[in-house]
């Protein structure tokens, strides 16, 4: 039988990986998969490495396991070393994601939550990684997705992400921004706004000073914003980066379009670190992830904040409803 809620409803079932071994994922993951909160919503899953589980377990929650466990790897935490890249941490840590990533598309999950990896790590394996969304769109067959960081009312959607910055300016296209700016209306109606209002950051300083610092907003951005308007979006901008996320501006807003990783995380993590949420929009699946990375330097010390996690968990529950 389906372990049932207190409402007598079968229990969602959120697949949550253990991120990076050498991180701080696997504390996260024991000490969310054991709340009493959490359990009495949902049978949350924790994806990875038997041994490592059980060891985050011992050390973070006194030795309470999660219920539930989907083991995806053999590596012993004897052989983890913690704070540190490594390339057996990195090749367990998405084989997590992707057996998760698979149940959620065969129906076995409702939602997957994901836990920090590092990119370093991974690639060291050599299996060339910029990051989960690119992975898990991948695994979806999923050309259409961006991905977004969220707290409260403030959400961000990046139209590019894990390039290089002097890649940017060739992968912003009309095509680019249309794609994600509808990505962002949706979702942000799904969450029962009816009539998002939307701002768009500009590519450059000052967007652009008319040309005489770069063209790409006059002749890319402008454009979009005025056909994007004519499509029925709520849409201003290009605002100056530097000035978009004052309290003040962003607050008028339901949404903003950012150019590019930093253009975006910085202000965000700035505002949101501990409650910050990140999401993929345009996959088949729900995916939801905490919103910083391994955290070396504080790895199995106990000392990890929840809070971005907490968020993840919450807002996966939310969706999967």
């Amino acid at each position: 039988m389906n372990p049932k809620d207190k409402s007598g409803k079968s229990k969602l079932k959120i697949a949550l990986t253990m991120g990076d071994p050498a991180g701080i994922g696997p504390e996260l993951a024991v000490r969310a998969a054991t709340d009493a909160d959490f359990c009495d919503r949902a049978e949350i899953i924790v994806y990875g490495c038997p041994d490592i589980i059980a060891a985050a377990a011992e050390k973070f929650t006194g030795g309470k396991m999660p219920k539930s466990i989907c083991p995806t790897g053999n590596l012993k935490y004897s052989k983890v070393p913690i704070g540190k890249v490594d390339a057996a941490c990195g090749a367990a840590a998405r084989e997590a994601v992707i057996t998760a990533t698979k149940d959620a598309l065969a129906g076995k999950v409702d939602a997957i939550v994901t836990t920090p990896m590092n990119k370093a790590s991974v690639n060291r394996a050599g299996i060339p990684f910029t990051g989960h969304t690119e992975l898990i769109a991948q695994l979806c067959k999923c050309h259409s997705y961006a991905m977004m960081q969220s707290a409260g009312n403030l959400r961000i959607v990046f139209v590019t992400t894990h390039i290089a910055l002097s890649e940017v300016i060739k992968a912003i296209t009309a095509e680019r921004i249309i794609e994600v700016t509808e990505l962002l209306n949706n979702a942000i109606k799904a969450e029962g706004i009816k009539h998002p209002s939307l701002a768009m950051a500009a590519i450059n300083p000052h967007a652009g000073e008319d040309g005489y610092m770069g063209d790409a907003d006059e002749n890319i951005v402008k454009p979009v914003i005025d056909l994007l308007g004519q499509r029925g979006i709520n849409i201003t901008g290009p605002f100056p980066p530097d000035t978009l996320f004052i309290k003040s501006t962003r607050e008028k807003f339901d949404g903003i379009i950012s150019m590019y990783h930093d253009q975006g995380h910085i202000p965000f993590k700035m505002l949101a670190f501990d409650r910050g949420v990140n999401s993929t929009l345009g996959l088949p699946i729900i995916r939801t992830s905490v919103d910083h990375g391994t955290a070396f330097e504080i790895a199995w010390q106990g000392v990890a904040d929840p809070g971005s996690l907490n968020a993840a968990l919450h807002l996966a529950i939310i969706r999967a409803k």
